[in-house]
């Protein structure tokens, strides 16, 4: 079974965090069924960027992105090569490092 480590995140995962993820959970639900709330406003219908993460390392064994999310993730906060949805971001067979970015383009969240 694959890990996800998550850096520390100052509100998120201060400590960060190593998880076991089955192969084909995305990276956002194997986060919200940690305890890890990383926003998604859209509800993991790949329709904004709250759930944009960076893949630092296993970012290659990652299915391809398609159009949709390319398209929303140019008008992520921060965006880097090795940025995904976490909602769209499917765990496959190797292990991953992931960030999640300090800012998102939500002026309030519901969590605050």
């Amino acid at each position: 079974m694959p890990q996800v480590i998550f850096l520390p995140h100052k509100e998120l995962c201060p400590d960060g965090a190593v998880l076991e993820g089955d192969t084909g959970t995305s990276v956002l639900d194997l986060a919200l069924k940690n305890g890890i709330g990383i926003e998604h406003a859209c509800e993991k219908v790949c329709a904004c960027t709250t759930c944009h993460i960076i893949v630092r390392e296993g970012y290659d064994s990652l299915g391809e992105s398609d159009e949709l999310e390319d398209d929303l993730l140019d008008k992520a906060w921060g965006l880097e090569p090795e940025s995904r949805l976490g909602c769209q971001a499917i765990i496959c067979d190797e292990d991953l490092v992931v960030e999640i970015p300090k800012y998102t383009i939500n002026h309030a969240s519901e969590e605050h």
